[in-house]
C-alpha cells in the first residue's frame, strides 16, 4: 500500500468530503492545500452531461482567460516570408518554414502551440502522426490556422486556450497557477465555464454541468457549487 505523506494528509483533512464549496471558497482553500516545491498549476475539471461518441453532443472551444495561464508558452509560427515580421512583433518564439517542418518530421515538439496559414496546411498535414497526439496540430476552430498570425499569435500569448470535452465527457483546462490571487482564479474560472455553458449542444438533455472540480498539481480536487459560478 502506498505511505499517504503528512503534507497530503493535511491537505485531505482541509477539504470536507461531500460539500460543495462557493468558488470563492475554493479558490483560497486550493491555494492552502497545494504543497508542491513548484508554482502549481490550477485547474478545472468540468462534467458535462454530453455524450462525446455523437458529433452533435461534441463540446470544443476557445476562450481568453482574463489573467492568463500563468504559463510561459512557446509559439512556433510556420509562415511564408512576408509574415515572419509580424510574428516576430507579436512575440513567436520560433519562426519558419520548411527547416521547422523538417525538425518536427525528426521529431521536434518543443513548443506549446503552432500557428500557421491555410496555405500551409498541405506541408503540414503529413506531420499528423507526430502533432496530433500532442495536441499540436493547427486547427482553424482553435484559431490556430489563420492570416492574422500576429493577432494569433498576440491572443495565445495573452492567455487564450482552447479545451475539448473528452471520451468520459470532461473538460480539463489550466486557469493559473496557485500564486495566482482568488480573485483572479475565480475570475478565470468563471470565464472558462461561462464558455463551456455558451457551446451547450441542442442534443444534450437533461442536467449540463453536472460538476464542477478545482484542484492544483497534486492536490485532491475541491467541488465547487456550479451555482456559485458567476
Amino acid at each position: 500500500m502506498t505511505k499517504i505523506s503528512k503534507k497530503r494528509k493535511d491537505a485531505l483533512a482541509k477539504v470536507e468530503k461531500g460539500k460543495k464549496y462557493d468558488i470563492q471558497e475554493a479558490a483560497k482553500l486550493v491555494k492552502e492545500i497545494s504543497y508542491t516545491k513548484f508554482d502549481a498549476s490550477v485547474d478545472v475539471d468540468v462534467r458535462l452531461g454530453v455524450d462525446p461518441r455523437k458529433a452533435n453532443q461534441m463540446v470544443r472551444g476557445i476562450t481568453t482567460l482574463p489573467h492568463g495561464t500563468g504559463k510561459q508558452v512557446r509559439v512556433l509560427v510556420l509562415c511564408t516570408p512576408d509574415k515572419e515580421q509580424e510574428a516576430k512583433d507579436a512575440g513567436a518564439d520560433f519562426i519558419g518554414l520548411d527547416d521547422y517542418i523538417d525538425k518536427i518530421a525528426a521529431g521536434w515538439t518543443d513548443v506549446d502551440i503552432i500557428i500557421t496559414m491555410p496555405m500551409i496546411m498541405a506541408k503540414i498535414g503529413k506531420l499528423g502522426r507526430i502533432l496530433g497526439p500532442r495536441g499540436l496540430m493547427p486547427n482553424p476552430k482553435t484559431g490556430t490556422v489563420t492570416m492574422e498570425i500576429g493577432k494569433a499569435v498576440e491572443d495565445v500569448k495573452k492567455g487564450k486556450i482552447d479545451f475539448k470535452v473528452d471520451k468520459y465527457g470532461i473538460i480539463h483546462a489550466g486557469v493559473g497557477r496557485v500564486s495566482f490571487a482568488p480573485e483572479q482564479l475565480v475570475e478565470n474560472a468563471n470565464e472558462l465555464v461561462q464558455t463551456i455553458i455558451k457551446l451547450k449542444p441542442a442534443a444534450a438533455k437533461g442536467t449540463y454541468v453536472k460538476s464542477i472540480y478545482l484542484s492544483s498539481t497534486m492536490s485532491p480536487g475541491i467541488e465547487v457549487d456550479p451555482k456559485s459560478i458567476n
